[in-house]
């Protein structure tokens, strides 16, 4: 099961012709990757803050299906399609939440890991990878079918803090 965060469309959204700006879909998968993980117990500023490293996005792949529009409430969602040592593929999806999800937007998105000094390479530390590679139930607050998640140490790169 997808992870899906809920968007609704304002005008700072829209261009001259009332639709979403086509950039403006990337935007709200951005979102949408940010809340998964959070819902997943990874804070993404804490992880700079303890290892150095980051999420950066190296590659997107997007196909737009059908136009969205001022006020209409989309989902979108993220799960992840491929765990690397140094990348994760996120598939991502925005439906209409007003047409019964009606499939809008999709795509793929690749985010690296990377030394937030020098943007080299990294290894993604272990807890990020066994959260993201463990059967996935909508949680929310940090916590797990099982109770909270444990934020245990976190193995890294030597190009990490660890």
């Amino acid at each position: 099961m997808s992870f899906q965060f809920p968007i609704r469309v304002y005008w700072e959204d829209t261009d001259a012709g009332g639709i979403v700006f086509y950039a403006n879909y990337l935007k709200f998968m951005e979102r949408a990757r940010t809340e998964w993980l959070r819902s997943l117990g990874i804070e993404q500023r804490q992880l700079r803050d303890e290892t150095g490293c980051q999420f950066v996005v190296s590659e997107t792949q997007v196909k737009y299906h059908l136009p969205s529009r001022l006020d209409d409430e989309l989902l979108v969602t993220a799960d992840v399609r491929q765990i690397g040592t140094a990348s994760l593929i996120i598939g991502q999806r925005v439906l209409s939440k007003t047409e019964q999800g009606k499939l809008l937007c999709e795509g793929t998105i690749r985010i690296g890991w990377v030394n937030a000094t020098t943007l080299r390479p990294a290894r993604i530390p272990a807890r990020v990878t066994g959260t993201l590679a463990a059967p996935v139930a909508p949680c929310l607050n940090n916590e797990s079918p099982e109770g909270p998640r444990d934020a245990a140490a976190t193995r890294t790169s030597p190009d990490c803090k660890p």
